[in-house]
């Protein structure tokens, strides 16, 4: 039994594509629960999409290796241009997102269009092929791995000041124009990391569950990112393994990102019957007792002191 556990990560590349897997751990983890607290599931959502032309471009310029490179433009780029539309209050944010998401995602489509190999090409960019990442990638990951730390790090506390209290970031003198442009990149980075590995459609996946689930089981903001990271490992070995069972021993075609996300989704499914019995204790301690004990609640539940 250990061995059927172990043995298919003997192989190099899924020994690689469970490497590729662990650094996005370790960033969607923590990046998710910002996103869940700011409620930027839509800007997520939006920044998936809009890499695709440029995740294209890149493909076209430079083969594979041009992927990054085309991402990383492509993300940074529509990062700061959601900023800006929405900074000055002139285009709300949902319409300006809508509008970008529609508008990248279909010139991504024009442009893989025009490529004899169109289908093989957009199911590749749509939903990944995290079994063909080669080391080069792989230090790209790790690389991006650092900086989105580094970056979440250094911002962690103003970031989580501005979710909680907008207004009182603005009157301590924060820009929260540039705040929400901070963030923005980092989702953004998150998503150059990731696109490769899953596709511009299942990254969403890993910017969102991991802090769903994390949120039924605890209300700490570092004790989600601590459990966004585990659960989204445990998906990628997981959703690693049962690829390859179906595949190896069954004779049955399962996409390796495809099997990740249906892991992830599997447990915050398994999650949810305990964050309902969370919100019963909760709403049953909250009749019963006067006060609070100095907790001050944020706007999605979260406990914040």
């Amino acid at each position: 039994m250990p061995g059927l556990l172990v043995d298919p990560f003997a192989a190099p590349f899924m020994a690689r594509a469970l490497t590729e897997l662990a650094l996005l751990a370790l960033m969607c983890g923590p990046v998710s629960v910002f996103i869940f607290v700011r409620r930027l599931s839509f800007v997520a959502d939006a920044l998936t999409h809009t890499v695709f032309p440029g995740v294209v471009i890149g493909y076209l310029a430079g083969g594979v290796e041009g992927i990054f490179g085309g991402a990383l433009v492509a993300g940074l780029v529509t990062a700061i241009a959601l900023s800006l539309l929405t900074r000055h209050g002139r285009l709300t944010e949902d319409a300006a997102i809508a509008v970008m998401l529609t508008a990248m995602f279909s010139v991504g489509v024009i442009l893989v269009s025009r490529r004899s190999s169109y289908t093989a090409d957009l199911t590749s960019f749509l939903f990944g092929r995290v079994l063909t990442v080669s080391r080069e990638q792989l230090v790209q990951t790790g690389v991006l791995a650092v900086v989105v730390l580094v970056l979440l790090a250094v911002s962690a506390r103003v970031l989580i000041f501005r979710a909680f209290d907008p207004v009182g970031a603005a009157a301590a003198g924060y820009r929260i124009g540039w705040l929400d442009t901070w963030l923005n990149v980092i989702v953004a980075l998150v998503v150059v990391a990731a696109v490769r590995a899953v596709g511009t459609v299942l990254v969403v996946a890993l910017l969102l569950v991991p802090a769903a689930t994390a949120r039924l089981l605890t209300d700490r903001l570092l004790a989600m990112a601590v459990v966004g990271v585990g659960v989204t490992l445990g998906a990628g070995y997981l959703g690693l393994l049962a690829s390859w069972t179906a595949s190896v021993d069954h004779g049955l075609r399962l996409t390796s990102a495809s099997a990740v996300v249906l892991a992830l989704v599997a447990a915050y499914l398994l999650a949810l019957p305990v964050g309902v019995l969370r919100a019963r204790r909760a709403r049953r301690r909250a009749t019963t007792l006067p006060g609070t004990s100095g907790a001050v609640p944020g706007p999605t539940g979260l406990v914040h002191r």
